[in-house]
């Protein structure tokens, strides 16, 4: 009769579909990267404030007022508003000269949120690597 041929076993793997797999978790991967590191970087203190130590170099203090308007500590016009560009440059000219001055926000207790973090987001663009707040004490 009929001679049946016998075959070997296949001892491969079909890595395509682990291929397209992959391919496809790579594709989602940088799609959502870009949106979960958005933000502005703040350090947080991790107990009680505590005020600078005497020998640490006098901080860059950006003021926005509750007008909105920014001021800058550095320079002539220290009590003269001046616009986010001029304050990014600057901020920017500042720190080529000295990179490792601290920079503090200091912003009015009645200025909306958003003007608090327009100011940090445009120090960030500007090169500053963290931000500091300043606040009052809060004894009396």
């Amino acid at each position: 009769m009929y001679e049946r041929k016998r075959r070997k076993p296949v001892s491969e793997i079909n890595v395509v579909p682990y291929i397209d797999v992959m391919l496809v978790l790579l594709i989602i991967f940088m799609v959502t990267a870009p949106l979960i590191t958005q933000g502005v970087k703040v350090e947080l203190p991790k107990a009680s404030a505590e005020a600078l130590s005497e020998d640490s170099k006098p901080p860059m203090v950006a003021s926005v007022n509750a007008e909105g308007e920014y001021f800058l500590n550095v320079g002539n016009s220290q009590d003269t508003p001046m616009s986010a560009e001029d304050l990014a440059v600057l901020v920017a000219k500042q720190l080529q000269q000295e990179p490792d001055t601290p920079v503090v926000v200091k912003g009015d207790g009645r200025v909306p949120y958003n003007e608090v973090v327009q100011l940090m987001v445009l120090l960030q663009r500007a090169g500053v690597p963290s931000v500091g707040l300043m606040t009052d004490s809060s004894e009396q």
